[in-house]
């Protein structure tokens, strides 16, 4: 079976958030279940420089207005595709945003053209020796790439003989690409895809909405999250259309790639250890008290790896440092985001020197060692629909201590005494993001510290827990059997 994955970006090649590390691990945890992943990306300078001198395979002289090309490469082994087109993507900023921060004024058309690209692979325009390459299942992910999913709907390549199956992923609702009605006309849909079915959202276009009505299947990054979007509170607004889709919406788990993550073998730790050798993380927490400026005890050091924002909770992590502080804990920060967020926190700082160390921005070597080194981190997201930090956390015996919601429901088992009996706890969940609630658990979490043997009992779990792309990868294989025609 042959698969086109459509996303906005991928590691190694281009990551702002999550998708990217989903994305990217799709074509080796699809490989060992019979599926040929090959990803589609846009062709950012940074993803042109990457892949150098690739191959031409196809070329629009008017892709939505703009000329473009399909190179054809590869991204760790696996088949790649990028369009190549530089009045849509060659230019400085980040993929989404410029210098300042601000969404590019284009996007409708940068992502709408993406997506009509997209149909048109999916649809076989690339002629190899004389026979076009169809795919059996095209994957958008997320709403730069849902438009896909409407033109194989509306306007396959072709005609109907050209429409192939799709499913959309929802990485977050809370990002739905909305446009104004007037762009509509230039976007090369026929009228009848203006409608409520299709992709006209309260008078204007919506990028995700038209992918979660024109996919075969809509799929959610964690099981709870697909069940929480069906309400108000997570559904943004499109509740009412993902409970009318009703079976063909479902959860399958992110997963992590365990060789990238594995504390036996991760070369950004000062002392790599196994659930055997949990002494060893001693050696590591005292180099991350170092880094941070704090003072070495015998303490809790919590942790915290997140954009700093509302949804992330990261608004009442402020309130709670004095708590922290005062329970005998330590806490050292990587994140970025909001101002007011980041000066609260610098407060914060300042009144406990030696206690709260911070870095502002981001890190891929420094999130390794501070989940090799930290005793605990801490996610206390408003919604989250899967979630990386805390399966990160997890397998370097990093015990997570999570709000109870999306993916982090389903990812940690609380320590409670049940669990604890029967010996299956990996963390420490709490209900409602506010003070009360995050300082109970912090509470509950230095309890927990101070017992040793219940401790380690409760990382060797965590550990031991499996969320490798195996059965995620399984997941999908039979969802995309399930559509394919």
């Amino acid at each position: 079976m042959k698969v086109l994955s459509v996303a906005s970006e991928a590691v190694p090649l281009i990551k702002t958030g999550g998708l990217a590390d989903v994305a990217g691990a799709l074509p080796g945890a699809l490989a060992p279940n019979g599926v040929e992943v090959t990803t589609l990306l846009p062709g950012y300078p940074s993803v042109l420089k990457t892949i150098g001198r690739a191959k031409a395979v196809h070329a629009w002289e008017s892709l939505l207005g703009v000329p473009a090309r399909l190179l054809s490469a590869k991204i760790d082994g696996y088949p790649l595709l990028v369009l190549d087109a530089p009045a849509l993507f060659t230019r400085d900023g980040a993929p989404y945003t410029d210098g300042a921060g601000r969404d590019w004024g284009d996007n409708w058309r940068r992502f709408s053209a993406f997506g009509r690209a997209a149909a048109d692979i999916a649809g076989g325009v690339v002629v190899s020796r004389g026979k076009p390459q169809r795919f059996d299942v095209l994957h958008a992910h997320d709403w730069q790439a849902a438009m896909a999913c409407a033109y194989l709907r509306f306007a396959p390549l072709g005609g109907e003989e050209g429409r192939v199956p799709s499913v959309v992923t929802v990485h977050n609702m809370a990002f739905q690409g909305w446009f104004g009605a007037e762009i509509f006309p230039s976007i090369g849909l026929p009228t009848a895809a203006w409608t409520m079915d299709g992709v006209e959202y309260h008078g204007g276009l919506g990028m995700l909405k038209a992918g979660l009505a024109c996919a075969d299947a809509v799929t959610t990054v964690s099981p709870t999250y697909a069940r929480e979007i069906r309400s108000s509170n997570f559904g943004m607004g499109l509740e009412g259309l993902v409970i009318a889709r009703g079976h063909a919406v479902s959860g399958i788990l992110n997963g992590i790639d365990t060789e990238l993550w594995n504390p036996a073998a991760d070369p950004a730790l000062s002392a790599r250890y196994t659930a055997r050798t949990l002494d060893k993380r001693k050696t590591n927490k005292r180099a991350l008290e170092i880094e941070f400026g704090l003072d070495e005890d015998d303490g809790p050091l919590f942790i915290a790896v997140s954009r700093l924002t509302w949804q992330k909770g990261m608004d009442v992590l402020p309130e709670v440092l004095d708590h922290l502080v005062g329970i005998g804990g330590r806490l050292a920060l990587l994140g970025a985001g909001d101002r007011a967020i980041e000066r609260q926190l610098r407060e914060g700082a300042a009144r406990h020197p030696g206690r709260i160390g911070l870095r502002f921005g981001y890190d891929e070597d420094l999130s390794h060692r501070m989940q090799g080194g930290g005793d605990a981190i801490l996610i206390p997201s408003r919604f989250e629909p899967c979630g990386l930090t805390q399966l990160y956390g997890l397998a370097y015996g990093c015990i997570p201590v999570v709000a109870r919601t999306g993916g982090l429901a389903d990812t940690v088992i609380d320590a409670n005494p049940a669990a604890l009996a029967a010996g299956v706890a990996t963390g420490v969940q709490f209900d409602g993001v506010h003070y009360d609630a995050m300082a109970a658990a912090l509470t509950r979490t230095l309890e927990l510290w101070q017992e040793p043997e219940t401790w380690a009992a409760i990382q060797r779990n965590a550990m031991k827990a499996d969320f490798s792309w195996k059965a995620s990868g399984a997941a999908y294989a039979r969802l995309y059997h399930k559509i394919a025609r």
